[in-house]
């Protein structure tokens, strides 16, 4: 279709599928509960807990790898099984229900089983929701379809620690300031149980419905520009070290407990603001350059946050980690949907998430420890990151080329 003759950009999203849809609500309000959490949880760790900044970064490097681990068994049961939506509500539920628990830690190992049950939960749905996406979602609109669930996503993720943020003067009056964390995380339940109300709406798709008595999915039947392109997206993921030390460098460099939900809003905001037009790019000019120009532009961030001296420069290399996780979150999705057969999405989206949780295992520990080193401490842990970075990109660039499948640059 001629650009001049492109239907305008909201007229596309109103478009979308009643699931994508409604799948994208449900994020915003599981975000809207984890979020209020989240930016509160390292300070929690470290400071009413007493666990050194490597319990922060192997906590979440565990956390995260359990969660992409669970996508990469469920997403082959939910191929094998063809169905989707039994894994998409039980994830959402499982999750929603332990969140109020983090109100309940004495020690950082409650904090560590109670987060690793919270990932459970999103590694039983990951997979199966990103391939209900796909399924439902047209090849011309497929970055979109991922770009609005990511950006309503990162919008409930902004608007958590903006409650937080009005809550938390009342309720350090009222219970101090490890009281205030606890109840912060008790009302977290609330937009938790809305949002596993609103995904038992989801119904069964053509996709879904299929008879199960054919030939069984395998990891030996996805495609070869599929692989190339994993084993760059693991690379790179070694270099994402984990948001937790975003807020810590936020600290260091003089912004009060009070401010820090607000900065992280902020990331948010712009990680909902730069996700449907990231979509919508890799639409029109194709997945590669759009994924590409993320790599780079992480190295650049992870440099500048190495040199960071203000809270100024905070606010604008978190505005640029937001733009990079919007490419990642969305485009890479798009672009694993159009490298893998459909009777292998699940599988595919669930490996690509296995291998990313892995490295960011590594990654978690590799910061946490640079982290505590005199020679290296924060700066060294941005250098190592913007380094890897910058491997991955060059890997990505040989190894991941215009593929069947992904659209070539449409001509003016």
């Amino acid at each position: 279709m001629a650009e001049d003759t492109a239907p305008p950009l909201y007229r596309r999203l109103a478009s979308l599928d009643r699931t994508v849809l409604l799948l994208g609500c449900v994020s915003l309000l599981t975000d809207l509960s984890s979020e209020m959490i989240w930016p509160l949880l390292p300070l929690f760790i470290t400071t009413v807990l007493g666990a050194p900044p490597a319990v922060l970064g192997l906590i979440e490097g565990l956390a995260e790898a359990t969660a992409n681990l669970m996508k990469a068994g469920s997403g082959l049961w939910s191929d094998r099984i063809r169905k989707r939506r039994p894994f998409v509500v039980g994830g959402y539920a499982l999750s929603g229900l332990v969140k109020p628990l983090f109100a309940l830690a004495t020690v950082w190992p409650h904090i560590l089983a109670v987060r690793l049950a919270d990932r459970v939960g999103k590694g039983l749905r990951g997979s199966a929701r990103d391939a209900m996406v796909a399924s439902c979602a047209g090849s011309c609109d497929l970055g979109l379809a991922f770009g609005y669930r990511k950006a309503m996503d990162s919008l409930g993720a902004m608007l958590g620690p903006v409650v937080v943020f009005l809550l938390l003067p009342t309720l350090t009056v009222m219970y101090g300031e490890v009281g205030a964390y606890r109840a912060v995380f008790a009302l977290s339940i609330v937009p938790a149980l809305m949002a596993v109300a609103l995904v038992w709406q989801l119904r069964d798709t053509q996709d879904e419905s299929r008879s199960s008595t054919g030939p069984h999915p395998e990891l030996s039947s996805l495609p070869g520009p599929y692989r190339r392109n994993l084993v760059a997206h693991g690379l790179f993921s070694i270099s994402l070290f984990p948001y937790a030390f975003l807020v810590l460098a936020a600290v260091d460099q003089g912004i009060t407990l009070r401010y820090i939900p607000l900065i992280y809003a902020w990331y948010n905001l712009v990680y909902a603001a730069t996700a449907i037009p990231a979509g919508a790019l890799s639409d029109r000019f194709g997945r590669r350059p759009v994924v590409l120009c993320g790599y780079l532009l992480f190295a650049v961030t992870a440099l500048g946050l190495g040199r960071a001296s203000s809270p100024a420069h905070l606010v604008v290399l978190f505005a640029a980690y937001g733009t990079v996780m919007a490419v990642m979150g969305t485009v890479q999705r798009a672009l694993v949907a159009e490298l893998v057969p459909d009777e292998v999405k699940a599988t595919a989206f669930g490996v690509h998430q296995a291998t990313a949780g892995v490295c960011a295992l590594g990654a978690g520990v590799i910061t946490g420890l640079l982290w505590e080193v005199p020679v290296a401490g924060m700066r060294g842990s941005y250098a190592f990151s913007a380094g890897v970075s910058l491997t991955a990109a060059l890997l990505f660039s040989m190894l991941v080329g215009n593929e069947p499948g992904i659209p070539a640059p449409k001509e003016e």
